[in-house]
């Protein structure tokens, strides 16, 4: 009890201080030199401070008006790889030593210690429960003992923590706690009816946090796919229903909330290849919720992925070949269609291109399309002579032309290999790659 109340009143003591901040330690020195701190929000980040890495070594000073809140420390590009998060309650200084292979370690910072420590026991607790299912244990004296236990240090946290910062996320992992013995099937039937008990979905900083988001998503996806097609076809539907019941939950939450937490539930299902999930997600939850330009500029980008993923038919390209209209849907092939998008004033292009047209027509595995982005023809028919073996169709507007915007273009030369039914199955990254396909 006494260790208990020396922390509590630590953080009232630290609270007394205007301003603090984030000093510590970057390892193999030599690799860093500059360090950012963002404040995340519900949907996007704010910035905080920044500092240069000397020697391995930093300080932070945070503005005194800075919130409480889950802080992104950014030490390289792109952001969305190069980061770490700590706990920054305004209410102490924060030390940290940082290292490639081992990640973030705190030497000075009671809260972001009681942070890590919590979840880390809470993880441990929770796998001794399953063990007990696992392990098919025959004894209730051992499931009493377990989830007691576990309750037990789940009621220590949150009143070790009240009136500081951390306890909004520690209240809200609060679990689902079995008060008798329960086959596994009705504990997991009841941890899912109790999921969303401690779950504030309104509360911003919960929202700004990865704890809401990963929970939102694991009982998105709780379940697990078979090959039994008639399993397969219960695990989608199941996760239609979860997805409803989480949907019913963000009642009241803002769009632009809605759709970040609903992108991350479609990066998911997409990174699973779980098409139909990532299709029902774009449809239903992803579309209505694009309010604002970024949210729109990102439901295109996803539009533009799912029309071009790997399985998927081509659009429709046309071109004037001798007088008649070609199409890529009528094209004849018993092997394979290479498309290509370049320009006849592209460097990179005219480097690249003519020694894989030398390698390709002696290549009887595939036909290739190349499509001209171009501001006028002059150029185009000229280069486009060069590479006879090619069929050539032009798409004016450059960067705004039709087939530019319906394949997603951002680059040129940019390759994709269709079978015969115009399907693609595969999107390589360069001329090599695509003789490398071809050859295997």
């Amino acid at each position: 009890m006494k260790a208990k109340w020396t922390i509590v009143m630590l953080f009232a003591m630290l609270g007394l201080e205007a301003q603090h901040t984030i000093s510590g330690t970057f390892s193999p020195a030599e690799e860093f030199s500059w360090l950012i701190a963002y404040r995340l929000t519900p949907t996007a980040q704010s910035y905080i401070a920044d500092t240069g890495i000397k020697d391995g070594k930093f300080e932070m000073k945070v503005p005194e008006n800075a919130k409480p809140g889950i802080y992104r420390m950014v030490y390289a590009i792109p952001q969305e790889e190069f980061y770490f998060d700590i706990v920054f309650g305004n209410t102490e200084d924060v030390v940290l030593e940082f290292d490639l292979d081992q990640g973030v370690h705190f030497t000075t910072s009671e809260e972001n210690k009681l942070f890590l420590s919590y979840f880390k026991e809470m993880d441990t607790l929770e796998r001794d429960l399953i063990s007990f299912y696992e392990n098919d244990t025959d004894g209730k004296s051992v499931f009493k003992q377990r989830t007691a236990t576990w309750k037990e240090r789940q009621d220590y946290y949150e009143e070790l923590t009240k009136n500081t910062f951390i306890h909004t996320f520690i209240t809200a992992n609060r679990g689902y706690f079995p008060e008798r013995m329960e086959t596994k099937q009705q504990y997991i039937q009841h941890k899912k009816d109790h999921y969303f008990d401690y779950l504030d979905f309104s509360d911003p900083d919960l929202q700004a946090s990865d704890l809401l988001s990963e929970k939102a998503i694991n009982y998105v996806f709780m379940g697990q796919a078979t090959d039994s097609l008639t399993d397969r076809e219960v695990f989608h539907t199941t996760i239609k229903e979860n997805l409803a019941v989480l949907d019913t939950q963000l009642n009241g939450s803002s769009k632009a909330y809605r759709f970040s937490l609903f992108h991350k539930i479609w990066k998911r299902s997409a990174a699973q290849n779980l098409t139909r999930v990532s299709d029902h997600v774009l449809n239903t939850y992803l579309t209505p919720n694009a309010e604002g330009k970024d949210d729109k500029e990102t439901l295109n980008t996803i539009i533009a992925d799912n029309r071009l993923r790997i399985g998927k038919k081509a659009p429709e390209i046309e071109w004037i070949s001798g007088g008649e209209t070609k199409r890529l849907t009528t094209t004849t092939t018993d092997n394979y269609v290479v498309l290509i998008f370049w320009s006849s004033t592209c460097g990179h292009c005219l480097k690249e291109i003519p020694p894989l047209h030398e390698k390709l027509k002696t290549n009887t595995a595939a036909t290739v399309i190349a499509v001209g982005l171009e501001e006028g023809e002059d150029t185009w028919k000229n280069q486009s002579a060069i590479l006879p073996d090619f069929e050539h169709a032009i798409a004016l507007g450059k960067w705004e032309s039709t087939y530019a915007k319906v394949y997603d273009i951002q680059k040129t030369p940019t390759y994709f290999i269709l079978d015969k039914e115009k399907r693609i199955v595969a999107k390589p990254e360069n001329a090599k790659a695509v003789l490398t396909f071809l050859e295997d």
